[in-house]
Order: structure tokens, then C-alpha cells, then sequence
């Protein structure tokens, strides 16, 4: 058996970066970019007010206070995207509001509330500095600059910015397809008549699920009785996806038939089996050029095994760098009980006392609870050679969530 992280490894070795296309910027949300952006324009485009206030000659309202005042004649208006056209002299202001144009001839702006309006007037009170409340052009971004480079993530700032920069399209990798397919006589679909001895196939849509969740896009395959034919079939209909994902029938049982009929239609096996519970019976290979999984049939272990090999597969296909879930600190609070020669990966909720951060387990770790999945913040790693684990001990856990457990509160 081989040891998770060397597994991992050669997964990663074979999973090629997918081509490119082009997306509007909003489609490119949560995407990768394929190429480097470049502005266009400054950013600002000109010198303007980041105030409502009165623009003016620093020189005219130099030491100003309270008790010495400046009086200056208003000549216009700066509104946004209606500039003032002409040029300030010395003595005069033009009121301005944050975003209007600086117009020629003025350097700095007094914000509002340190003035008073006298007619056709405006009384300063305040010296607020050479410069200030001035956005200068190209203060942000310089025509030319790269802002973005091949292989960024376009959130929701990157795409502001990209249509401030004037990129209503741009170039990201494009989402594998994932040919998914679920093997075994005991399983039915949701819509069909459930008898003794059958359970609905919950694998299909658990990984479907977690296929969207990491961006990219499923193709159901359906579920494939335990008949070498019809696995056979199924299979090279998975063939016009990107990667195919089976569960269920990797392991050494009579009806086990999917690392067989896989290599019979032409995959290279990589490694059978990683030393890791859940998830041991795991084979991965290539058919070509395309990744083929089968995973283990219990629905924990076909979730955690993809976390741990299809997700990373999947998001370097895309692109992305960080390939891994977070490892957060933690510590045990209470015994667990693991046997020996295996990592262990142990479903735990987290929860935080007295500024420490504690792991617990979530119950049974039985490879058929699937609402132990739900009830999970994440994964405990206890390596083999630490055995055993007790109250106390310091360990890592995989967190499996983009929120914070500890941080219920989203409020200031």
C-alpha cells in the first residue's frame, strides 16, 4: 500500500492543465486566469476629489483656523462626471464633489465640514494640507501595468477590477468534465422502487455534488450492475469526459469487477490501494491521457477519497495552486481509538475554549455514515506512527469548510 502523501504525488504527476477559452468577466467568476492583464489606462484616469469639499490653492488658505479664517470666492462646480472647465486662480474655489475633476490650476481639497458657506463665498477654517483629499491619476494603476498575471483567481474584486481596467473578456482554463459512475446490483436511483436488499446510490450525487463544489462539471454516467459488459459500456461512454470517477467494485471481493474491466479497456494503473482508512481499496490510472478514479464504494470513503486525490486533480486542471484543503492546529479532547498501520483520517467537529482550538470526534467513523459527513468541520490526521492519541495530543486537522465554526457570528 502505498503512504497518502506519495499517492498523491503520482496523482499529480499525471494531471495535465487544460486548455484555455475566452469567458465575460462575470462567467470567469471563481475561474483561472490563462492569461496576464495589462492596463490599459491609468487609475485613476485624471486627478480627482476623494471628498465633498471645496477645491482650491493651498497657498491661499495656508495656517487657516478658527480664528483666522479664509474667505474665497466660489467660481463653479466640480460635480462628478461634469468637470469644471476652467482654470482656478489665486482667491478663488470651486465646490467639488468626491469623484469631480480637479480642475486646472487647483492642488488641493477642504472638505465641507471645515467650511461655511457666505453666499457667493465659502469661509475656510481649516488648513488641511498641501495636497489633500486629492486622488491623483494614476495613483492606483499606470497604463502598461501588469495587474493581473496567468494563473490568478477572479473573485469578486478581480472582476471590479478588470471592468475598471476596461477587460470585459478575458481568457481562464477551462472546467474538466467528470464522468462519474456508480457500480453495484444493490443500488437504485431515487425515482426507483426501493426493495430488501437495495440502497439509493447516494454516490452519485455525493461526488456529483462535490465535482460543482470545486468548480467543475459532472456528466453522470449512471449506475452500472456488477456485469462486465455493462461496466464495459458505461466505461467508454465516460471516455468523452475529461476524467472518469467510479465508486464502488475496487476491492477483492467475486463482484469487485472495476480495476479489471478499467484495465481492459485500456487504463494504466498507477497504484492500487493507499494505506489510509477510509478509503484504502483505491485505484488510479489513465486512460491516455485522462485521469480514471475508482473509488471505494461506502459513501464516506468515496468522499474523503476525493478529497484527498480527485478534488486536488481536478483543481490543478484548472489551473489553480493551492491544490489542498487547509491544515488547521488543534487539539484532541478526548481519547481516540485508531488501529495500527494506517493513516487515520477521522471525521471531527471543531470547537474553541479558553482561546485553544479542540477536536472531537464526530461518532461513529463507521465508512457508511454519511451524516457523519454532514456533522463534520473536518478531518483529523493521525499518522500510523503516532499511535496512540490521546486527550491533549497536538494533531492537524483538514478543514473541510469555507467557514469559520469558531466564528458563528458574521457581525462587528
Amino acid at each position: 500500500m502505498l503512504p497518502i502523501g506519495e499517492a498523491q504525488q503520482k496523482v499529480l504527476e499525471e494531471i495535465p492543465v487544460l486548455g484555455r477559452e475566452r469567458l465575460f468577466i462575470l462567467e470567469a467568476l471563481g475561474r483561472v486566469l490563462a492569461q496576464d492583464v495589462e492596463a490599459v489606462r491609468d487609475v485613476p484616469a485624471a486627478d480627482n476629489s476623494a471628498m465633498d469639499g471645496y477645491c482650491l490653492q493651498h497657498k491661499d488658505i495656508a495656517g487657516a483656523n478658527l480664528s483666522n479664517p479664509v474667505r474665497l470666492k466660489v467660481v463653479g462646480e466640480s460635480p462628478a462626471g461634469k468637470p469644471f472647465t476652467g482654470t482656478l486662480e489665486s482667491g478663488q474655489a470651486v465646490r467639488i464633489m468626491t469623484g469631480g475633476l480637479i480642475p486646472n490650476g487647483a492642488d488641493t481639497v477642504i472638505m465641507v465640514e471645515d467650511t461655511e458657506r457666505e453666499g457667493d463665498f465659502v469661509v475656510c477654517l481649516n488648513d488641511p494640507g498641501f495636497n489633500s483629499h486629492v486622488r491623483f491619476g494614476g495613483e492606483y494603476v499606470r497604463a502598461g501595468e501588469t495587474v493581473f498575471k496567468c494563473g490568478d483567481l477572479i473573485g469578486p474584486p478581480e472582476v471590479g477590477m478588470l471592468a475598471t481596467l476596461g477587460h470585459a473578456y478575458v481568457y481562464v482554463y477551462q472546467r474538466p468534465v467528470v464522468a462519474i459512475l456508480s457500480t453495484g446490483d444493490e443500488l437504485v436511483d431515487l425515482d426507483e422502487p426501493f426493495t430488501n436488499g437495495k440502497v439509493v446510490c447516494s454516490n452519485t450525487y455525493s461526488l456529483a455534488a462535490q465535482v460543482i463544489d470545486c468548480g467543475a462539471i459532472p456528466l453522470s454516467l449512471g449506475i452500472a450492475s456488477d456485469n462486465i459488459d455493462d461496466l464495459r459500456a458505461r466505461l467508454r461512454d465516460g471516455l468523452r469526459a475529461d476524467v472518469i470517477l467510479t465508486s464502488g467494485g475496487v476491492s477483492v471481493g467475486k463482484y469487485d469487477l472495476v480495476k479489471d474491466t478499467l484495465t481492459e479497456v485500456g487504463m494504466k494503473v498507477k497504484f492500487w490501494k493507499v494505506a489510509m482508512k477510509p478509503g484504502k481499496p483505491l485505484v488510479f490510472g489513465t486512460l491516455g491521457t485522462k485521469p480514471v478514479f475508482g473509488l471505494p464504494g461506502n459513501p464516506t470513503s468515496a468522499m474523503i477519497s476525493f478529497e484527498q486525490f480527485v478534488r486536488p486533480a481536478l483543481l490543478k486542471m484548472m489551473g489553480r495552486k493551492n491544490l489542498f484543503r487547509p491544515l488547521l492546529d488543534a487539539e484532541l479532547a478526548q481519547d481516540v481509538k485508531v488501529s495500527p498501520g494506517r493513516l487515520h483520517l477521522v471525521r471531527c467537529k471543531l470547537f474553541e475554549k479558553d482561546g485553544i482550538r479542540f477536536a472531537v470526534s464526530t461518532g461513529t467513523q463507521s465508512s457508511g455514515s454519511l451524516r457523519s459527513m454532514v456533522m463534520a468541520d473536518g478531518l483529523m490526521i493521525l499518522p500510523a506512527e503516532k499511535i496512540p492519541f490521546k486527550a491533549g495530543d497536538k494533531i492537524k486537522v483538514q478543514f473541510l469548510h469555507t467557514d469559520n465554526p469558531l466564528s458563528p457570528e458574521s457581525h462587528y
